[in-house]
């Protein structure tokens, strides 16, 4: 939290109409402060420098200098958490894969398209996601194929810790499973291309997005992966060398069925206000799995995740969690750690290698 005590925050949209209704939303929490409003990029860039706000909430179509571009000329000149603005559609999923990768910290989905009248449905989720993002670090790098040049490798841990006493797990694991939430997509496209082609056990993941961006996700982690990337549907059959990203809007869950592991699709509500939430995902992994099951938590807000794998790890699980120094948002993983049940507690670069090391 800034030294006065709220966020201040610049909203940056070519509608004025948009602007006051997100400004609105951010003025009902005692917390935010709307510090200036700009109608597009170049005008985000000059105000910026003037009123010097923590965040940046950025529409992405805008005339003059769109939203893209602006973030791009924020993250060479002046750094700070950036969340964009996004239609729900699949031109938005690909500009929002975009965004992330030119190191936007986070983004939230305009319901109805470019003037959404009905903006104040995620007026929780836009006032969660800037409070959270005035904790975030923010990483330059782009990791998402074809967009930007792999960010330089992280420095070697200096801060590993194991858990004392150890947590002891079967020590035998026939599947990961990986969560994760703001600043995940980032890790995500550090994590899985470094993993080997032949990797012996399936992968599944709990990222939290919305329905129209997972399949341009995964298929983009495809393209840059050795292993195979795609998005879970009903019946999908899991395998080693194949990871399988829930889809947005639905709950992952894991079945076995005659020795053959089958992705299933519950409509079930949100867990924890998120949907997919990673904590079904772990529990139905503990039912089928026992404590086979390689548990993985990387950066997020909040605590998904943390009572699924509390069950895993009852079950005999094992669980790395990611470390302070390389989360975007140090919430997640901390639930975990909080709770006891985590094993390790690693920078993002040394996780590829204890995945493999653990399922070897």
């Amino acid at each position: 939290m800034p030294p006065n005590g709220k966020i201040r925050v610049l909203v940056v949209d070519d509608s004025a109409l948009m602007r006051q209704f997100i400004s609105d939303i951010l003025r009902s929490d005692p917390r935010i402060e709307v510090a200036g409003t700009a109608r597009d990029g170049k005008d985000a860039l000059a105000q910026i420098r003037v009123i010097k706000p923590d965040i940046v909430t950025m529409d992405v179509e805008m005339p003059n200098m769109d939203g893209l571009k602006a973030l791009e000329e924020i993250m060479k000149t002046n750094p700070i958490p950036v969340i964009m603005v996004s239609t729900m559609t699949q031109e938005g999923a690909e500009t929002t894969l975009k965004a992330l990768a030119l190191g936007c910290v986070d983004f939230i989905g305009k319901p109805s398209g470019s003037i959404s009248l009905n903006i104040k449905d995620v007026g929780r989720e836009i006032i969660d996601k800037v409070i959270a993002a005035s904790t975030a670090k923010v990483r330059r790098a782009g990791f998402l194929p074809g967009f930007a040049a792999p960010a330089k490798p992280l420095t070697p841990a200096t801060d590993f810790r194991r858990m004392t006493p150890p947590l002891m797990g079967t020590g035998h694991y026939d599947i990961v499973a990986i969560a994760s939430s703001t600043g995940g997509p980032m890790a995500l496209s550090e994590l899985l291309p470094k993993l080997p082609k032949k990797f012996p056990v399936p992968i599944v993941i709990t990222q939290h997005m919305p329905k129209e961006f997972t399949g341009s996700f995964a298929k983009r982690l495809n393209e840059s992966s050795q292993i195979e990337v795609v998005e879970g549907f009903e019946g999908l059959t899991l395998k080693p060398g194949r990871a399988v990203i829930a889809p947005g809007g639905s709950h992952l869950v894991i079945k076995r069925r005659q020795g053959t592991s089958i992705c299933s699709l519950s409509d079930a509500p949100p867990v924890l206000s998120v949907k997919p939430a990673a904590n079904i995902m772990f529990l139905s992994l503990a039912d089928e799995y026992g404590g086979n099951v390689l548990c993985v938590i990387l950066t997020g807000m909040g605590r998904d995740g943390t009572d699924g794998a509390i069950a895993l790890k009852k079950r005999g699980a094992y669980v790395i969690a990611e470390s302070q120094k390389t989360c975007v948002v140090y919430g997640m993983p901390k639930a975990a750690a909080d709770a006891g049940i985590v094993d390790e507690i690693l920078p993002l670069n040394e996780i590829p290698d204890a995945m493999v090391r653990l399922v070897r």
